[in-house]
């Protein structure tokens, strides 16, 4: 599924996203030495120019002599002048580890700005996913992005929820790791393996601690706004926790600010954000949750369009299309674009007939077409799916299913793609 996107609210985050991917820049051809010396002073000499003015940037953000001092104390605590400039609240109070004190496994997962390795704590002997991102070119934009995930993670604290042991830096390279738990499966690859079959106790358990994760997130003020299979980890014990805030973003109800459109993955994707909505909130996550227990259920994906008009025209045929009044007081950018010319029929509990009554009730709020009228985590995890039998299996007792091959669910994502 297409994913895209990062606040056009927060310009600092924006252009990370931006451009082609560092390893598509390389070069493609050998390089002769006296090139490479050239490059690496060109490179250096960039990288201190853009160093330079991130920290001019930070001082003028921050405030003169206290931004030197602060940035001072955390340079001397180990961490790269570069970083604490641009980052520096997203840092405070933590003491970097060195990399040489991890020992790297196996590459697990790979994206377009980072890697996640499994690695050896080599101090406590825990194995541990380390993140790696790269800064090419310290651009102060694209740290800053970074560093609005890391403060994210550093205010979330819950079991459903990843959560970030520590960070790592690189004397050797422009990089920052990012330390987390090691989860051995993620949610789309158990789900997507033909021996699999979740039985209805299963299913609960899982959309339970999908939910209570939200719940949590979205109580301390953050959207995750990438909710999919991949991005829900699975441990031994059956604890399921939500990764990968790198589309998250802080959201404050009673103050809006508008925020990009071109997040969500496209197959959990709300309709209003395929409308070109600015002004949403936690309706995005549930919208996407509500796809994840339909697609436990059903045994694939419900809705997997691939543009952004199939899919909303698969939300449609579904859910049904929006009312006029929707129309008329949503004012959304694409809705003239996009607005069938006859009204589709909400089909949900005629598609669906094989799925529990409780379940279809969840399912039916949660894929409200208009978000207002869709649940709160809180209230979604109060639904009678929860409370009628059976019920939820504890999560101790699912079944611990043999290691898979790890990097499966994200290249199955970058093949949909």
């Amino acid at each position: 599924p297409q994913q895209e996107g990062v606040d056009s609210s927060d310009a600092a985050a924006a252009p990370a996203e931006a451009g082609a991917a560092p390893e598509q820049q390389a070069a493609e051809k050998p390089e002769k030495p006296a090139q490479v010396k050239r490059e690496r002073r060109s490179r250096s000499s960039r990288s201190a120019t853009a160093a330079a003015a991130a920290a001019a940037h930070a001082e003028v953000r921050l405030g003169g002599s206290f931004a030197n001092k602060a940035r001072g104390e955390q340079v001397a605590a180990g961490w790269p002048a570069w970083l604490s400039a641009v980052a520096g609240e997203a840092i405070d109070g933590w003491t970097p580890r060195r990399a040489d004190s991890f020992e790297k496994i196996d590459k697990i997962g790979q994206g377009t700005y980072s890697n996640v390795y499994k690695a050896r704590d080599s101090l406590s002997g825990k194995i541990v996913a380390l993140k790696k991102v790269r800064f090419d070119n310290l651009e102060p934009e694209s740290v800053r992005f970074m560093a609005r995930e890391i403060l994210i993670l550093r205010r979330l604290d819950h079991p459903n929820v990843v959560k970030l042991d520590g960070l790592v830096t690189s004397r050797m390279s422009c990089s920052l790791y990012l330390v987390f738990d090691y989860m051995v499966h993620d949610l789309a690859g158990l789900a997507a393996s033909p021996e699999i079959k979740f039985t209805l106790p299963q299913v609960k358990c899982y959309v339970h601690q999908l939910l209570s994760g939200l719940e949590h997130c979205h109580n301390r003020g953050v959207l995750h706004r990438d909710i999919k299979g991949s991005n829900l980890l699975l441990d031994n014990n059956g604890v399921l926790k939500i990764a990968d805030f790198g589309l998250a973003s802080f959201f404050d109800p009673n103050h809006k600010q508008p925020m990009t459109s071109r997040v969500v993955t496209l197959w959990y994707r709300p309709p209003e954000l395929l409308l070109g909505a600015t002004d949403y909130g936690v309706g995005v996550d549930l919208w996407s949750a509500g796809c994840i227990l339909a697609e436990l259920l059903a045994g694939k994906p419900i809705m997997p369009g691939r543009t952004e008009v199939e899919q909303l025209h698969k939300i449609f045929k579904l859910c049904g299309s929006p009312t006029e009044e929707y129309w008329k007081k949503s004012k959304l950018p694409h809705a003239t674009i996009f607005k069938p010319q006859q009204p589709y029929k909400r089909r949900i509990a005629d598609t669906f007939k094989d799925f529990p009554q409780s379940a279809l009730r969840l399912i039916e709020t949660l894929l409200a077409i208009d978000p207002a009228d869709r649940l709160t985590a809180t209230s979604a995890l109060q639904s009678d799916f929860f409370t009628t039998e059976p019920h939820a299996c504890e999560p101790s007792s699912l079944p611990q299913y043999p290691p898979s091959k790890e990097m499966d669910a994200k290249r199955r994502d970058e093949e949909a793609r």
